[in-house]
């Protein structure tokens, strides 16, 4: 259903945008219609290849159908954007007739420009997100803990080996207490390459290494989070919690929009944080919902992602309807809520204004 709503919203895009271009006079002045158009036919299907063939596919060519095809989509919404623009501001051409051909070129030059600084963006390495957050509750032994979380990386697909050695070592570099994998941590495009599990096992902290299912974790499979069950060291909180030092606990949850997809029973969150022990507890969900339950149950930190922060400006207030705590730092009823924009990227390999970024969350004790 995802896949055919997609493909949907790019039709209608595609045949928006090449409407408009259509009208730019530099173009109908050196381009042929039947040209512009049979273009536009050939980049639609290059994306349906890239849903059909490359998305499902491992190797070279479907890496680089869904590459294209995805960087294209991204591309089609930020020129959709742009000529949408010019026609809410000339009500689709009843104003500011005479100008309106010129206007769309700009709209035409504002979309390459965006999608240009978005692919640069994108290729970017994320960026270190710096946060302190007091806990009430937690032993003072315990001030100055650092801890370390990177979520949906979506590696396997795009992003490869040499990639994801890097954010190790880039997670490795900041001497972590504790380290944190949010979910959405392989692409689910079948089962994840052993080359990959193998980089993941570079992580390490004292306090250990610990993750939560996202929703691309259970893509095409009955046992959800097996890959992430393989990798050594790495154990998964799955609607429970563990003390990894008296008084510091960390609680997970299931993927709470596999959760709802799937119609699972039982009430994920109250399970993961029932009977815990005194003292601070961070509680990490991938999907950034029920934090009102979370902070009720006394909850001082959760941490999340899934958002991606909306990755290309400006598709985040669409997101955020969805989603509203969409990313950054937050307070729901006097509970810190941290939501990552993600450390890789989905679909296209392009952000526009909203960097990929891994946390670095520092803890304090005593009262907020």
């Amino acid at each position: 259903m995802f896949g055919l709503i997609l493909l949907f919203a790019v039709t209608v895009m595609q045949v928006y945008v090449f409407w408009r271009i259509g009208s730019v006079p530099f173009l109908q002045r050196h381009v042929s219609r039947k040209f512009l158009y049979a273009t536009g036919a050939v980049l639609w299907v290059i994306f349906l290849l890239g849903r059909l063939y490359g998305h499902a596919s491992t190797g070279l060519y479907a890496h680089v159908l869904e590459l294209f095809g995805m960087d294209w989509m991204a591309m089609l919404f930020l020129s959709t954007v742009s000529f949408l623009t010019i026609d809410l501001v000339t009500s689709f051409g009843l104003l500011m007739r005479r100008r309106l051909p010129v206007l769309r070129g700009w709209a035409l030059v504002a979309a390459c420009l965006l999608s240009l600084i978005a692919l640069v963006q994108g290729l970017r390495p994320p960026v270190l997100q710096n946060y302190e957050v007091r806990l009430s509750g937690l032993p003072r032994e315990l001030d100055g803990t650092v801890l370390v979380a990177m979520s949906d990386l979506h590696v396997g697909a795009q992003l490869d080996r040499q990639w994801l050695s890097a954010r190790v070592s880039q997670v490795q570099a900041e001497d972590p207490e504790i380290v944190v994998l949010l979910g959405d941590i392989f692409e689910g495009h079948g089962e994840p390459q052993q080359e990959l599990i193998q980089i993941l096992h570079g992580l390490s902290a004292p306090l250990g290494v610990w993750a939560v299912l996202g929703n691309h974790e259970y893509h095409g499979r009955d046992a959800a989070g097996m890959p992430l069950a393989s990798i050594n060291g790495v154990q998964v909180l799955n609607n429970s919690w563990v003390e990894v030092r008296p008084g510091l606990v960390l609680a997970g949850v299931e993927d709470l929009t596999a959760n709802h997809r799937f119609n699972f029973s039982g009430d994920p969150v109250t399970k993961a944080l029932a009977g815990r022990p005194a003292g601070a507890t961070i509680f990490l969900s991938h999907t950034p919902w029920q934090a009102e339950k979370a902070a009720d149950s006394g909850t001082g930190l959760m941490l999340s992602g899934h958002t991606h922060g909306g990755q290309v400006w400006p598709f985040g207030y669409l997101v955020q309807r969805i989603y509203p705590l969409l990313g950054g730092r937050y307070d729901v009823d006097g509970m810190t809520v941290i939501v990552c924009r993600g450390t890789g990227t989905w679909g296209s390999r392009m952000r526009l204004w909203h960097p990929g970024e891994i946390l670095r969350v520092t803890l304090r004790a005593g009262a907020k």
